[in-house]
């Protein structure tokens, strides 16, 4: 698929849809048309029928430095849309809600909205060498894609504000450590490891990926007790599903399952 900025990529393998940030020489910087044509892509990859997962990848030796400020800015301040309407936010702050798993793999600087998308995906990768802050403080502001509403969830009160508050720079390990990314592996392989996850995702059963999400964000959204109301009525559903059907033949014909998403 062409998006509407060619700074941003979409290409559909199989069952995983890779997301490219590609504006290296800018450190890949979010500016508008950035920003709206990653949710474009996004938003087309989540409504793809063949796509069971995601992934984001970014070109160069940097994640992203996270906003383009200086271009972003007068679009903030005027109460401008960031994003096409009915679209998925990528952030998971406002606008339509992502269905499909999302991985995302960093290496370099992750800078503010860089942190803030690893707090809205599912799975994050870092390569070793990945540098991590979040300084919307030093710039006279706060963080407004997620970080203040998932890094204390995430990482636990104390470990949340200690870089919050101080927009001190943070090393992979401790990203590591407060759980802001899931593994850690040597630089140049965070991309093959989450495409290696992407497709390991891909191979459930789609239905049940999606209702383990959904009942996932109900308990965070709603609480535990409406996500617990909620398990044996998804469960119901789920189990007159051809792909449960699927599930159990495998077991039982000890081979691996062929799940269609039906």
């Amino acid at each position: 698929m062409e998006t509407t900025d060619p700074r941003i990529t979409l290409d559909v393998r199989g069952h995983v849809a890779v997301l490219g940030i590609n504006r290296p020489d800018k450190r890949n910087a979010f500016d508008l048309a950035m920003l709206r044509a990653f949710s474009a892509a996004m938003t087309h990859a989540d409504r793809h029928p063949d796509v069971r997962c995601m992934v984001v990848l970014a070109e160069g030796d940097h994640f992203s430095a996270g906003l383009d400020l200086a271009n972003v800015a007068p679009a903030l301040s005027s109460g401008q849309p960031l994003y096409p309407e009915g679209a998925i936010d990528p952030w998971g702050v406002q606008g339509a809600v992502r269905t499909r798993p999302l991985i995302v793999a960093v290496q370099g600087l992750c800078l503010t909205l860089s942190i803030e998308l690893l707090l809205a995906a599912d799975i994050s990768i870092a390569a070793e060498d990945a540098r991590f802050a979040q300084i919307e403080i030093k710039r006279g502001i706060f963080p407004f894609g997620g970080a203040t509403l998932r890094f204390p969830q995430v990482a636990g009160w104390g470990n949340a504000m200690r870089w919050l508050l101080t927009g001190d720079e943070f090393d992979a390990r401790e990203a590591h450590r407060i759980g802001l990314v899931q593994e850690v592996v040597p630089p140049g392989q965070q991309r093959e490891r989450a495409l290696a996850l992407a497709e390991t995702v891909a191979k459930q059963a789609p239905l049940g990926v999606r209702a383990t999400l959904a009942s996932a964000r109900q308990t965070l959204t709603e609480g535990p007790a409406a996500a617990a109301r909620s398990l044996l009525p998804t469960l119901l559903g789920l189990s007159h599903s051809e792909d449960a059907r699927e599930g159990v033949r495998s077991f039982v014909e000890r081979r691996e399952a062929r799940f269609t998403g039906r």
